[in-house]
Formats: C-alpha cells, structure tokens, sequence
C-alpha cells in the first residue's frame, strides 16, 4: 500500500509541460490511423478494398477510371454464342468481327476475374455433366485451356477475392473454389433456390443476394457464416394481398384474369421469374428485373421485404448502372419465354435512381432481344447480346440510337473490355 501511495505521488510530481509533450505525440501517432477509419465509413470484411463513398458505391467505376491492373488490355466486346460453343469477337471502334473461338458447351457469360486479369468463359453445358470454365487473356483476346467445373451457369467471386463462386444453377448450389485453380473448396446449398441465378452484393461485402429463376424469389446469402439466411418471394402485386390470394388458390388458370378492382387492366397468372439484380448507389435498395412479369421489382436490403415494383418493358432481364452511378439500364428481351423468338418488342428502360422511376426507353427497331452486357467505359454506350436473333446491340446512351452486329447463334452474357473499377465481383462486369 505505501509503495502504490509514493508511486502514484511521483505521478503527480510530472510538469504539466511533459504531459502536453505526451500528448501531442499520442496524437500524431493515433491521426493517421484515423484517416484510414473516418467517423462514418463502411466497415468492410476483412480483405475487400474499402468503400471511397458510402452514397455511391459505384464511385470507382465512373469512366475513364482504369487500373493499372488492365493496362495493355485489347478494348473489345466478348460475346459468348450459346448455341455455337463460341465466343465471337468485336471491335467496338470499327464495329466489325475480328475473331470467332470455340469455347466449352453452351457458354453463357464472360465474366472479369476479380484480379482484373483473366477474363472466364462459364460454359454450363445444360443437361450434360462436362460444363467447363474457359480463360481468356485480354492482353491477347485468344483462350487458354478449359477447366471442367459442375454447371457454371454463372460466375461471382467473394469480394476479398478469396473464392470464386460458381453458381451451380442445377444443383441449387453455391460452390466456392480457388479463383485460379478452380480447385472446389466448399459449397453452401440453396435448396428453397431453384434457378439460382444472378446476383449481387451487399456495400460492406458481408451479404450476396441471389435470384431464384424459377422459384419467383430472391435468397439473402451470409458470405462469412456461408449459410443462407432467408428466402422470400417477390410479385409485381406485393402490395395487393387480395390479389396475391386469388394466385395462392389451387387449380389452372388462364395466363391473365381480369382485374377485380381495376376493370380496365389484367392479372398476370403466371408466376414471377426474376434474372439479374444490382444495389443502388447506397446499397440500400436492391433492383430484381423480372422476365415474366415484365419490370423490376424493388427490395429494402435490411428488412429483405419487397417495397415497390417498376413496370419497364416485355420480359426484363439484365441490370446496368451508367457510369455516373445516377441511372439504371434495363435490358427488356422482348419476350416471356426461356426460348424466344426473334423480333420481339425488345428495348431498353432507364430508371432514374433518385426518383425510382422509367425516365426513357429506347426500342430495338425492327424489333430484337437485348439480354446482357454492360456500358463502355466511357459511359457513351450500352452493350447487349441480341438473345435470339443473332446479333449484339450497341445503344447510344444519350439517344437511344442503335446500331447492331451479327454474331453467333443465341449470344448471352457479354462483357465489354476493359472496364473501369479496382476489382470484379463477377457475372459481365459488375465491378466496384
């Protein structure tokens, strides 16, 4: 006790001058420190490149950002041709084919690797057991050797870029395998998920939020306890219980009913069938395009319940942000069917995020099936694979002009490159 009494008296006994020294110095220590972790920021998992800016998440993919990691990069479309095993290849300066290879079965999307450095072709091989994972070299524009994979549908990867995550859409299964080798190194399995499809992540890196293509419904995925959390169907009449009732009744039904409230309008029957999805600028709001009931539907990311739905165009299918983060492009195939026929009444909605509304929407002349792609890196065009009608679509951002490009037999999913951003979180370009 008396030893602990004279310390503390020494204590006590330090000039005033040596503790302002003390001081100063903690907190020139701890300021740096500081900067790195401002008040307010986003508190990422560990490994993802941190959020520059909470209200715009896609603050670093406003053109002409490129990294270094895609310097020497080709600037060209890849367009992977479902029904032909190919990747056609375009110019976007002359708009001409200037090469065609032969990938895996039934390649469905070209998706920047989260290094930025390999570009993937995932060819899912529909109803066969030999999909496959396809690399090319942007540096080159030509393949490498094909990895087998179950079922790559589609293509994510962690946003730590530990994993990719190859959407095994047959299997109702999430597999997780090394970015590189593709070596599988865990699943998470969505069983109440049919379809599993599309998807995209939450702003602090911690959620996925996936599509379930033919369960009309959207799974909320927790990447760091790999378990999915919650399941929830989504309806252009979410807001109608009276309506979402009369669907629930057993039995057949006619594709539309009429409305029993609103006499001059009908019911689609038919149940929802939802394809790509993106978050909003602030990551709160996530955007669900839906084929089947022919809009987007709207989610609030922290309560996961279905808050709006915006009518677009017949059969909307793929999400695109413009490059100053302020709108939303969607891709409108044209049709309701998996399978559909040329010419249909494709196009493009744009959505003002602010407002949560169509602000323009630009036709296909002559009709087609705009599907997936996404924007140039100057933000000046928008990119579409023409499903089923052999071609790819280049829309003039500004006027809805629109000029097309024969390519191979049903195009998908493909990317334009390079692209601005730090790294790629998968599917044809959803980079941050």
């Amino acid at each position: 006790m008396r030893s602990r009494f004279r310390f503390r008296s020494r204590f006590r006994s330090v000039p005033c001058v040596s503790c302002l020294a003390v001081a100063l110095t903690l907190v020139a220590w701890l300021a740096p420190a500081a900067a790195q972790a401002p008040a307010g920021a986003v508190v990422t998992v560990p490994g993802m490149p941190p959020v520059v800016d909470r209200n715009n998440l896609y603050s670093e993919t406003s053109g002409p950002r490129l990294s270094s990691a895609v310097a020497g990069a080709l600037e060209r479309i890849y367009v992977p041709n479902r029904s032909d095993n190919s990747v056609t290849v375009v110019d976007p300066a002359t708009l001409k084919v200037i090469d065609t290879f032969k990938v895996g079965v039934h390649p469905q999307h070209v998706v920047p690797s989260w290094d930025l450095k390999t570009l993937w072709v995932a060819n899912n091989a529909e109803g066969r057991t030999d999909g496959s994972l396809t690399p090319i070299d942007p540096l080159t524009g030509r393949p490498g050797r094909s990895i087998p994979v179950d079922d790559p549908y589609n293509l994510y990867w962690s946003p730590d870029g530990r994993y990719a995550i190859v959407v095994a859409e047959a299997f109702k299964r999430l597999d997780f395998r090394d970015p590189r080798s593709m070596k599988m190194e865990f699943s998470i399995a969505t069983p109440d998920c049919p379809g599993i499809n599309h998807a995209d992540f939450s702003i602090d890196g911690r959620h996925a939020l996936f599509t379930c293509e033919f369960g009309g419904a959207l799974t909320k995925v927790d990447l760091v306890s790999r378990k999915v959390l919650e399941t929830i169907r989504l309806s252009r009449y979410y807001d109608r219980p009276e309506v979402l009732a009369l669907l629930a009744k057993p039995g057949r039904k006619p594709t539309r009913l009429l409305d029993p409230e609103r006499p001059r309008e009908t019911i689609i029957t038919m149940q929802s069938m939802p394809q790509d999805v993106r978050a909003s600028p602030d990551g709160k709001i996530f955007y669900v395009a839906d084929m089947m009931s022919d809009g987007v539907h709207v989610v609030d990311f922290d309560s996961f319940r279905q808050i709006g739905f915006i009518p677009t165009g017949v059969g909307a299918h793929g999400l695109y942000p413009s490059r100053d983060g302020k709108l939303l492009y969607v891709a409108n195939r044209g049709g309701n069917k998996i399978r559909g026929n040329p010419r249909g009444k494709g196009s493009v909605s744009v959505i003002n995020f602010a407002t949560r509304s169509v602000i323009d929407n630009w036709p296909v002349p002559g009709g087609g099936s705009p599907d997936m792609g996404n924007v140039s890196a100057d933000g000046r065009y928008l990119w579409l694979g023409g499903r089923y009608d052999s071609e790819i679509y280049r829309f003039d951002t500004t006027s809805g002009a629109v000029d097309k490009v024969k390519v191979g037999r049903e195009p998908h999913g493909l990317t334009v490159w390079p692209q601005p951003g730090r790294y790629s979180l998968g599917h044809t370009g959803n980079l941050r």
